[in-house]
């Protein structure tokens, strides 16, 4: 059936390292993306991002990887509002290699699907309330609680960041994660 053979239409712009990843994403559904060029990310490339935020938004979506966050980093301080898909490492590797080129079509989308946005508000969590939750020298619980709210394994400080900036509370990492 033709209707079955239609890709998935992504609205935003993705926001990728390089032209492997565009061309696995834009196989699997009509998209379109800027590549960075790796982690040095020149001012050119930010400018091309804002503009994108202004008029169709963005999607960041780098490599599971040091490089990959710290272009994420990078944009998503300099362009506000974009927001975030994270792939788990285990799902976009080969035997040498990570990267979102490697994913699957399943796993790409699962991940685009659940983006997340981060915004600079007041703190909901606590770092007393993070420590006693045990998120702190529990890499497992950690990453768990990562996986569940969709920001990708993290050490503990940018885990307690990024969950402030979805106005995460205790309460919903109990219900959510902990139950």
């Amino acid at each position: 059936m033709w209707w079955r053979q239609m890709k998935q239409h992504i609205k935003e712009i993705i926001v990728v390292e390089g032209k492997n990843d565009t061309n696995t994403l834009q196989s699997f559904f009509d998209c379109d993306t800027i590549e960075t060029g790796g982690d040095q990310v020149n001012e050119k490339t930010i400018e091309r991002v804002r503009q994108a935020q202004k008029t169709r938004g963005v999607i960041i979506f780098t490599d599971p990887d040091t490089p990959g966050e710290h272009i994420r980093r990078l944009i998503g301080s300099s362009v506000p509002g974009c927001k975030h898909a994270f792939i788990n490492k285990e799902k976009a590797k080969t035997p040498k290699k990570v990267g979102v080129e490697h994913a699957s079509k399943e796993d790409l989308w699962d991940a685009l699907c659940h983006y997340v946005t981060f915004e600079n508000k007041e703190e909901v969590l606590s770092w007393q309330d993070f420590i006693d939750l045990g998120l702190v020298g529990n890499k497992n619980l950690r990453f768990q609680v990562c996986e569940d709210f969709h920001i990708g394994p993290c050490n503990a400080k940018t885990c307690f960041k990024r969950l402030n900036q979805m106005n995460v509370t205790k309460e919903e990492i109990e219900e959510r994660s902990l139950s």
